[in-house]
């Protein structure tokens, strides 16, 4: 684990919070490969501050992508005792923002593809690095298009987020979207007169709950899950500027994280279906629906070969769904058979103070991808 655990700790001191550029990490990242002769694409996110690569190693043929993201949560506001962009090694733990999530497995990933270097590959290593993918996997969104040819053709994907090593074949989608209800300004002496805006929202809320009650009740159900239906989440409500003003603006931002039997299409026309209707209540009001960003689940047969293959690449690793989303669903929607496998707990480490990576987790990751290798050679 020596390399591995030398390059997490460069990939640690990058600061690499979503709302900060990620380029001094790339570009650290693409010259690890390109010395060892890999075949990278870089791509540019729209706003030119970060960017994700693609690369390949090995000859041509239906080979492996490892997949990671660079970005990380932020910091601020926890209650850290130790330096997060300082990979801070106490024996067991190593200790640093990312090392969970999901730095450790990037690490890995640099560190297998040096051991690929040297190894006679009959199919090709890819690696997928990422950015944005911690808020509402839009990196991937945008990659996904620019995935070179030899990539699209893969066998597998192993998308590294943390789940103790067992092997995730689900988790939901999510859509996120933001409500702009609209009513009538006026004096709040008069307030009976006009519509208030955050009177819209609230209503609208309420719909939106009346409709998370009934797919808890009649709608799909996955017992492998925490939460086994698909659930609506209200995150923030905005709207008014004074108290003497009747407002004639208000927001609200919310989420459907969905199970595979459930179509967001088929949500979105409910949801959409629901705001006509009460904006049709209320004189002068009318409630807009706006997209914000959306990423699809994952739902692979426990029956399909990649299943069994990356139990006994991950040492007979039971398998699970889990909660959280990842960027697995993108390459699922190519035709890519695709499993999330990777160390640490989201639950006890992810987005925590004080983060820590178990020196055992990680060795069971670089094991892991020693038998990708060694299946990659034939």
């Amino acid at each position: 684990m020596t390399e591995t655990i030398a390059l997490l700790d460069r990939l640690v001191a990058f600061d690499t919070v979503s709302a900060r550029s990620n380029l001094p990490m790339v570009d650290f990242i693409e010259t690890h490969l390109q010395m060892l002769g890999a075949r990278v694409t870089r791509v540019p996110s729209p706003c030119g501050q970060k960017a994700g690569l693609f690369a390949s190693l090995g000859p041509g043929g239906a080979g492996v992508i490892l997949s990671a993201h660079t970005d990380v949560v932020p910091v601020e506001g926890q209650d850290w005792t130790r330096d997060p962009f300082r990979l801070t090694d106490e024996g067991a733990r190593l200790y640093g923002r990312g090392t969970t999530d999901m730095k450790g497995y990037l690490a890995a990933m640099l560190s297998a593809a040096s051991r690929a270097a040297s190894r006679p590959l009959t199919a090709p290593l890819h690696l997928s690095i990422s950015y944005d993918e911690e808020v509402g996997c839009i990196g991937m969104g945008h990659m996904i298009d620019h995935l070179p040819d030899e990539m699209r053709t893969a066998r597998a994907a192993l998308v590294g987020e943390p789940t103790q090593m067992q092997v995730a074949t689900g988790h939901k989608g999510k859509q996120a979207l933001r409500a702009i209800c609209t009513g009538q300004a006026g004096h709040s002496a008069l307030a009976p007169r006009f519509t208030n805006a955050l009177h819209v929202a609230a209503d609208f809320m309420a719909a939106l709950r009346a409709m998370q009650d009934d797919l808890a009740k009649n709608g799909a159900r996955e017992a492998d899950y925490d939460v086994p239906f698909t659930t609506l989440h209200v995150g923030k409500m905005s709207g008014g500027t004074a108290l003497n003003i009747v407002p004639d603006r208000a927001e609200l931002l919310f989420e459907f994280r969905h199970l595979a039997q459930d179509a967001p299409a088929d949500l979105l026309a409910r949801i959409d279906r629901a705001a006509g209707d009460l904006a049709a209540q209320h004189d002068g009001a009318d409630i807009t629906l706006k997209p914000v960003f959306a990423y699809p689940g994952l739902a692979t047969d426990t029956a399909a070969p990649i299943v069994a293959r990356a139990r006994a690449w991950a040492g007979d690793a039971a398998t699970t769904k889990v909660a959280f989303g990842t960027e697995a669903g993108f390459f699922d929607g190519l035709g890519i058979s695709t499993v999330v496998c990777g160390p640490g707990s989201m639950e006890g480490q992810g987005h925590k103070p004080d983060e820590y990576i178990t020196r055992d987790q990680l060795a069971a990751c670089d094991s892991m991808l020693d038998r990708v290798i060694d299946d990659l050679c034939g």
